[in-house]
């Protein structure tokens, strides 16, 4: 572990002012070497307190600690300190033969994108990016609820955590109030020798320090904390994980109904350029919404190729 990360992990036990000495003593290095770690700690978009005769103080933010997260799972995780996409990490990976289940990870994302390839806000530090990669080798209706599965495990997960209750929307959007906190991006790569799912990659995006948001985003997304979190984040990725790996299928698929923002609400679609409105009445194992339109009706929309264009609260 670098001396920066083990200075991060002293002050964010501490809670309080920790002196550069005491620093330098229990490492074992120079003063000097503590005053560049904070500097390393800073440019990764911590905010350090610093008071002369009293030391250091964490005031804002976390460090991403791989070694911490795999100790808690049991699963590799990769960091890239210069993501485009945890996505493409992931693809990366998949094609150096790396083994899985792994998780690839990032502070940030410069060209982070989402279903039907929307781009979407990824501040410098703060959220949470990262990709899970799996190889199920399956046939495809064999394949788990994935997007519905980690849905409920982020709910799951910062409900334990930190005890805030979020919902999600159909099928892959985690919301906290009227506002989205997360989104997930689920892939699959197939064989065509065998017709069998080999690889999966579920990415997360996932808004948990960010107290300022662009002015077009601020009425649409919002933060799982705006000032010091209770919790890291690499204590939320590992729950996350954790419950997603621990957790049977149906449980989960279950928390997803209960959790569900648009069951029981009227929702507005759009198919073949034609809009519909209708009662959402159920959520399939498989994931697909079911809709049952004004004239009577029956829809049973596909992820896939269908977006929600409205619900009601």
């Amino acid at each position: 572990m670098k001396t920066y990360e083990k200075i991060y992990q002293i002050l964010w036990e501490a809670h309080d002012f920790v002196s550069g000495q005491d620093l330098a003593d229990q490492l074992d290095v120079s003063r000097t070497a503590i005053w560049k770690s904070m500097k390393t700690l800073e440019s990764k978009g911590l905010v350090i307190e610093p008071i002369k005769n009293r030391g250091y103080r964490l005031l804002l933010g976390d460090l991403l600690l791989p070694d911490e997260i795999t100790s808690a799972t049991g699963l590799k995780v990769y960091l890239n300190e210069t993501s485009a996409s945890t996505q493409e990490d992931a693809k990366e990976g998949i094609k150096k033969g790396q083994p899985s289940p792994a998780i690839y990870l990032a502070p940030n994302q410069r060209s982070a994108r989402g279903r039907f390839s929307r781009p979407f806000f990824s501040p410098e530090s703060g959220g949470i990016y990262m990709s899970l990669h799996l190889q199920p080798n399956l046939p495809y209706d064999q394949a788990p609820a994935y997007t519905l599965m980690v849905a409920s495990s982020i709910v799951k997960a910062i409900s334990r955590l930190a005890g805030i209750d979020c919902q999600i929307k159909w099928v892959n959007d985690i919301y906290l109030g009227q506002k989205k906190l997360a989104g997930i991006l689920t892939e699959a790569i197939s064989s065509i020798e065998t017709g069998l799912i080999t690889d999966v990659i579920i990415g997360i995006g996932l808004n948990f320090l960010v107290p300022e948001f662009p002015e077009d985003l601020q009425d649409k997304a919002t933060s799982l904390f705006t000032k010091q979190a209770p919790i890291s984040r690499n204590q939320l990725i590992a729950e996350i994980w954790n419950i997603f790996q621990n957790t049977p299928e149906r449980d989960l698929i279950k928390v997803y109904k209960e959790k569900s923002l648009v069951l029981d609400k009227r929702v507005t679609f759009v198919e073949n350029q034609l809009s519909y409105t209708g009662l959402a009445t159920d959520i399939t194992d498989s994931g697909q919404l079911v809709v049952r339109l004004d004239d009577g009706q029956e829809k049973v929309l596909n992820s896939g190729e269908i977006s929600l264009s409205s619900w009601d609260y």
